[in-house]
């Protein structure tokens, strides 16, 4: 049986202080923290795979820089391409509903009333609602776009936020397994350990947007990208005698 939270507060403010919810979409915290991980795991992979070949260390350092440009670009590039087409059929989807609003005004409260009834609202209210809510036609363009198409017209995603914030979490999480190259390391175990440690972050982040508890997030992801890591490097070992 789940405890009883006791309070001196009244009744609706201890409610608001305890009743509360994560995150559900994710906000800034999803994309940036996936795209960090996915900088993590794509670098750490070529660059274990290049180093499995018996490279130098410039090979390697030029390898980890190309892969953090090339794949921070695609990112950036990929994301503004795919919210701005959201965004352009969303504003294309808001516009049949506000020429439909002008043409069949009559209807469309009749849909509104009829949707509160199948909620449980008794219908004479339902239509009183509807009535309301159709007076201003921009309140009632954003319930309809609420109702019907599960959009919100005053919130939707800017491209270009989306792009630049793709861009730099790919680059933050592709730096980390280059950084010890730059800062004068010749092997590659200090590159692998500061991007597990990075990895087991980003998962225990991760946590903030899922029901799992952090150091399981953590760990996941951690084994995920390690394993990514030794096939890569396995692969370039194996192509590295192949070749030579």
């Amino acid at each position: 049986m789940g405890s009883v939270i006791t309070s001196t507060e009244p009744p609706h403010i201890a409610h608001r202080d305890n009743h509360t919810h994560r995150d559900v979409n994710g906000g800034w915290l999803r994309p940036a923290v996936f795209g960090a991980m996915d900088g993590l795991v794509s670098n750490l992979a070529l660059m274990t795979g290049v180093a499995g070949g018996a490279v130098d260390r410039q090979t390697i350092v030029i390898t980890g820089l190309a892969g953090l440009a090339a794949g921070a670009f695609s990112m950036a590039a990929g994301e503004y391409t795919s919210v701005a087409s959201q965004r352009e059929l969303v504003e294309a989807e808001l516009e049949v509903e506000r020429r439909e609003l002008r043409k069949h005004p009559v209807d469309e409260l009749e849909e509104l009333a009829a949707l509160y009834e199948s909620r449980g609202v008794e219908p004479r209210l339902a239509r009183q609602v509807a009535e309301q809510l159709s007076k201003d036609p921009e309140q009632a363009l954003e319930i309809h776009a609420r109702e019907e198409l599960g959009i919100d017209p005053d919130d939707l995603p800017s491209p270009l936020v989306a792009a630049v914030s793709s861009f730099g979490s790919f680059a933050l999480g592709a730096l980390l397994p280059v950084l010890p190259y730059l800062l004068g390391a010749t092997v590659l175990w200090p590159a692998v350990v500061l991007a597990l440690i990075g990895l087991f972050g980003c998962g225990a982040v991760v946590a903030r947007v899922t029901a799992r508890t952090w150091w399981f997030s953590g760990l996941r992801q951690l084994a995920l990208g390690g394993a990514a890591a030794g096939v890569t490097y396995a692969l370039g070992t194996l192509f590295g005698t192949a070749v030579g």
